[in-house]
């Protein structure tokens, strides 16, 4: 049976743990970590992006996270914790997933920008 976006967003949120704005400052401070912002660009733009993130829009994530494309980011290495946030979280889920079904390991879904933000989490411009 096909699936619909309500059961893929399940399945991702499932899959891959949701830390509170809190837990994830705690992770950025810990170090080695990645932050990914799966915005697409233009939304970027208009708000800027939490200190230290790249911006990887939703359907680029494979091409830069597969060592393998000629398109890899180096910035994408498994053995780092990976934080990923979009708008809202719904696809920062969905891309979590897929890292790690791609042999991510340390991968969480840090939410939304704005609730990020409204917690105090450093931005800059993008």
């Amino acid at each position: 049976m096909a699936k619909n976006v309500k059961d893929l967003l399940a399945e991702a949120n499932s899959a891959v743990p949701k830390l509170s704005p809190t837990e994830a400052a705690e992770k950025m401070r810990s170090g080695d970590v990645l932050i990914v912002d799966v915005r697409d660009p233009t939304e970027v733009q208009q708000t800027g992006k939490i200190k230290g993130a790249v911006n990887v829009s939703r359907g680029m994530l494979e091409f830069r996270a597969d060592p393998e494309s000629r398109y890899h980011n180096p910035a994408f290495q498994k053995d780092k914790t990976v934080l990923l946030h979009c708008a809202s979280g719904g696809r920062s889920a969905l891309a979590g997933k897929t890292l790690q079904d791609m042999g991510y390991t340390a991968v969480f879904n840090i939410g939304g920008f704005k609730e990020l933000v409204d917690a105090g989490i450093d931005t800059e411009p993008a």
